[in-house]
């Protein structure tokens, strides 16, 4: 990434002495402090990225092994056992909450609003238990999906966790890295004002030393940027998948309650 200021270097060879790193040694204190703090957002941006790397590569093995043990069922009940053994993967987790709301609902038939037990229908009234029999069941559809939504929420959170580390590194390297160059020209110019001349010898170590941080910057923000957008576009496609296993679970519990 110092390609262009090395080519500097070895054009002027003296007061460059042949080394960026020279160079940075050089820099004043400001430039130093403003390339520290464009090093450490690199460390942690990268630590993020190859953490997230593993993180949704395992989320998404994990995934398609709970789809197609839960599309082989014979029953829900078989696929909880599974659960215990899939954690990464948010469909895992959602089936576990819905099922467990599930289990819940189902005895003695509470009432999901009241807390309350549902009545049996009247005897003599058939029309009026058929009804009451399928406002329960929307009763029970409706207090699974909400779970389900929930989970799913805070599972698109977790992994969005540290995101904004990346999204924010990508936006304010170039701008610290603008801020060092700024600097480091203010010096040149004032160089040239104790020194007496704008030779190219005067001007371009000052002028060299100022566009380090900005290529550095721009170093910093253009790797965060491209994971930030790879990983946004991971998210876009577990929270569909997410979305679609809700219905899938819901339609589920449905043909298993009338059957």
């Amino acid at each position: 990434m110092f390609k262009a200021v090395l080519v500097l270097s070895f054009a002027y060879g003296g007061p460059f002495k042949g080394t960026v790193f020279e160079m940075v040694a050089e820099m004043g204190l400001f430039a130093k402090i403003v390339l520290i703090i464009l090093l450490f957002l690199s460390v942690v941006s990268w630590a993020i990225t190859f953490n997230k790397i593993a993180l949704f590569r395992k989320v998404n093995s994990e995934t398609q092994k709970f789809l197609s043990i839960f599309r082989r069922r014979k029953s829900i009940a078989e696929v909880y056992r599974s659960c215990v053994s899939l954690r990464k993967t948010p469909l895992s987790k959602m089936f576990e909450a819905g099922y467990k709301e599930l289990e819940e609902l189902s005895k003695g038939e509470r009432n999901p609003h009241t807390g309350t037990h549902l009545s049996p229908p009247a005897a003599g009234s058939p029309t009026l238990g058929v009804e009451s029999n399928l406002m329960i069941e929307k009763e029970k559809l409706d207090v699974i999906r909400m779970t389900l939504e929930r989970i799913g929420s805070e599972e698109i959170a977790r992994l969005e966790k540290t995101m904004v580390f990346l999204a924010t590194t990508g936006n304010i390297s170039p701008f610290f890295g603008l801020l060092g160059t700024v600097w480091g020209i203010v010096d040149a110019f004032a160089s040239i004002g104790v020194k007496g001349s704008a030779t190219l010898a005067v001007v371009a170590p000052g002028i060299a030393e100022a566009l380090i941080a900005t290529i550095v910057g721009l170093a910093v923000a253009i790797p965060a940027v491209m994971a930030y957008n790879f990983f946004n576009n991971k998210l876009k496609i577990i929270s569909t998948q997410i979305d679609n296993f809700a219905l899938e679970f819901l339609s589920a519990v449905k043909k298993e309650e009338i059957g």
